[in-house]
């Protein structure tokens, strides 16, 4: 596991802990219209079931500051309540059950707007996220830095959190996003040396899966490398469970996370005799939600395969309407092609046996 996280204050969402060296929690943000109580409560329970650990829901009007109260005694993670522009909707936010609200204090209506805000959090305790994105940034900060830059976000989201602090509050996440990639990097490398304040990291507007995917992959990848970062999202133009699979796997890929099966797999060449692709799909597809901690192999031709899969703990490889199952590099038995699926999942629902 990577023990070089920057030690920043902690931060206490609903149930769950951030900073001080505790997890780094993975969030999402619902797609649904906060006001379709039903709609918001049935993608939260699926997004739970992935593994999210808190969600996001945005509140532009009064109605779905309201509806917060019902969804809440529906789920089982925390809720945090994103607010644009109207300071009022993160006050009914707040007291609808909000276990963290999500503003950006430049944008809802002047310093007097921020300190209601700030009493009703204060109130009850609950953390405030300060979210700026390059998207956003004051004209002043742009043509100081003669453009958007990583200095003009980062002076930017500093500027917000002195006004919170102002109010006296220091109950407090920072989020500073950009769809382009290095330059987040950038702004989360500068403002890890200036504050102990937990970072909430993503890369935003990443795109559609693929391309979202790759984005978040790097610009995450980096960030977190570095130590930096106590929660994240990747954020995905799409079904926002896939957010939560790409997260769990970056986190395990940097030895940040334990747990879940990582299923690898040849590229395939000219001696593949099945539909590898397919096969691969189906299996990572399959073991999505199957609480175990090892390497899953799958391999396309019998030749390669049992050699190439050594160092998984089990796997399958292909030939003419029949295939291998193999663990640990040994031969276990031949499967015929067709169950060759079952045959692995069975072996997965009873590896602890």
């Amino acid at each position: 596991m990577n023990n070089h996280r920057k030690r920043t204050r902690v931060i206490a969402i609903g149930d769950r802990k951030i900073g001080g060296g505790n997890p780094i929690l993975i969030q999402s943000m619902t797609n649904t219209a906060t006001e379709d109580v039903e709609a918001t409560v049935d993608q939260i329970l699926r997004l739970e079931r992935a593994g999210c650990e808190i969600i996001r829901c945005t509140v532009p009007t009064m109605e779905a500051a309201q509806a917060l109260s019902q969804i809440k005694k529906r789920i089982h993670i925390p809720l945090v309540g994103d607010i644009h522009f109207d300071y009022r909707m993160a006050v009914l936010a707040i007291e609808n059950g909000a276990d963290k609200i999500r503003i950006n204090p430049g944008n809802i209506g002047g310093r007097e707007k921020v300190r209601e805000v700030v009493a009703a959090a204060k109130e009850r305790g609950i953390p405030i996220r300060v979210g700026v994105n390059s998207g956003s940034l004051e004209r002043e900060l742009v043509e100081k830095y003669c453009g958007v830059t990583a200095e003009g976000i980062v002076e930017s989201a500093l500027d917000k959190v002195g006004i919170i602090e102002d109010c006296g509050y220091d109950n407090l996440v920072i989020s500073v996003k950009s769809s382009d990639v290095m330059m987040c990097v950038k702004a989360h490398e500068l403002l890890a040396r200036k504050t102990d304040y937990p970072l909430h990291v993503g890369i935003t507007e990443s795109g559609t899966v693929t391309s979202g995917n790759i984005k978040s992959a790097l610009g995450l990848g980096i960030i977190l490398n570095q130590g930096i970062g106590d929660t994240i999202r990747v954020s995905l133009t799409g079904d926002p469970v896939e957010e939560i699979y790409s997260a769990k796997l970056i986190l395990r890929t940097l030895g940040l996370r334990k747990g879940g099966i990582e299923v690898v797999s040849c590229p395939t060449c000219g001696r593949t005799k099945i539909d590898l692709i397919g096969l691969a799909r189906q299996v990572e597809e399959m073991v999505r939600d199957i609480p175990l901690d090892i390497k899953v192999a799958v391999m396309g031709c019998a030749v390669n395969g049992p050699g190439e899969a050594k160092e998984a703990d089990i796997g399958i490889a292909g030939g003419i309407g029949e295939g291998l199952l193999i663990k640990r590099g040994e031969i276990v038995r031949k499967v015929p092609e067709a169950e060759l699926l079952d045959t692995l999942k069975e072996e997965l629902l009873h590896w602890n046996e």
